[in-house]
C-alpha cells in the first residue's frame, strides 16, 4: 500500500512521461479504493457504455488502462478479448490481477505501441487524455493499431479539448482518416464527489477509422 493517497490534482499536474510513471507507481495499489470509489469516479463507466452503444466490439485495446476500471466494465458488457496498455508497469500489474485482459503492453503512447498494424477492432481510453503530458499527438499511434472500421471511444477532458489541440486534430483527421465523429459530454464524477473538480466533464470522442 502507498503512503500517498491518490489525488486528482496530482494527476492534473503531470507534465512528462516520467512524472506519470513515478506517480502511478505510488498509486497503483490504492487507486481503485483510494480514488475511484472515494471520489465516485464514473468516467470509465460512461466511456465503456458509449463504446458498446456505438457498436464497438473486440478485440479491443484499452489505452491508459491503469488498474483496469474501464476494462472491467467492458468485460461486464460482454466485450472481448481486451488488451491493456499503460505507461505504468505497476498499474498494469494491478489490472492483470482482475483476469479480464488477454495481454498487458507497457508503452508510452508518445513513442508508439509495440503491436502490429491493424491489430484491433476497437480502441477505448478513459481518463488518459486529461491534464497531463498526453495530447493529440498520440492519436496517430492509436490509428495505426486500429483496423479499418474500428470503433473508437476516447474520453477527453472538456477543459482542454480545444486548448490542447484535440478539436483541431480531430477535425483534420475527419477529412481522410476517421468518420462519424460524435462528442457526447459526460460528468467525470458522480453525485457523491466533493471538492473543486466534482463538476468536471469530459467529451467522449466516438469515431471510426476509415
Amino acid at each position: 500500500m502507498s503512503d500517498k493517497t491518490p489525488d486528482i490534482h496530482a494527476a492534473y499536474a503531470l507534465e512528462s512521461a516520467e512524472d506519470h510513471k513515478r506517480l502511478y507507481a505510488e498509486w497503483a495499489g490504492d487507486y481503485d479504493e483510494g480514488f475511484a470509489t472515494f471520489e465516485d469516479y464514473q468516467l470509465h463507466i460512461h466511456t465503456a457504455r458509449a463504446f458498446v452503444a456505438a457498436g464497438g466490439q473486440g478485440p479491443v485495446l484499452d489505452v491508459g488502462a491503469g488498474t483496469g476500471l474501464c476494462g472491467a466494465v467492458l468485460a461486464g458488457l460482454g466485450v472481448g478479448p481486451i488488451d491493456a496498455t499503460d505507461i505504468s508497469p505497476e498499474m498494469l500489474d494491478q489490472a492483470m490481477r482482475k483476469d479480464i485482459y488477454r495481454d498487458a503492453i507497457e508503452a508510452d503512447l508518445n513513442e508508439g505501441i509495440p503491436v502490429p498494424r491493424d491489430s484491433y477492432s476497437g480502441i477505448v481510453s478513459s481518463g488518459t487524455f486529461t491534464h497531463g503530458h498526453l495530447g493529440p499527438q498520440a492519436l496517430p499511434a492509436l490509428l495505426r493499431v486500429a483496423r479499418p472500421g474500428a470503433q473508437f471511444a476516447l474520453s477527453i477532458n472538456a477543459q482542454h479539448y480545444e486548448k490542447r489541440g484535440f478539436a483541431e486534430a480531430l477535425h483534420r483527421l475527419s477529412q481522410h482518416r476517421i468518420r462519424n465523429l460524435a462528442l457526447p459530454e459526460v460528468r467525470i464524477f458522480g453525485d457523491l464527489a466533493s471538492g473543486p473538480n466534482k463538476d468536471d466533464t469530459a467529451l467522449i470522442a466516438l469515431f471510426e477509422r476509415c
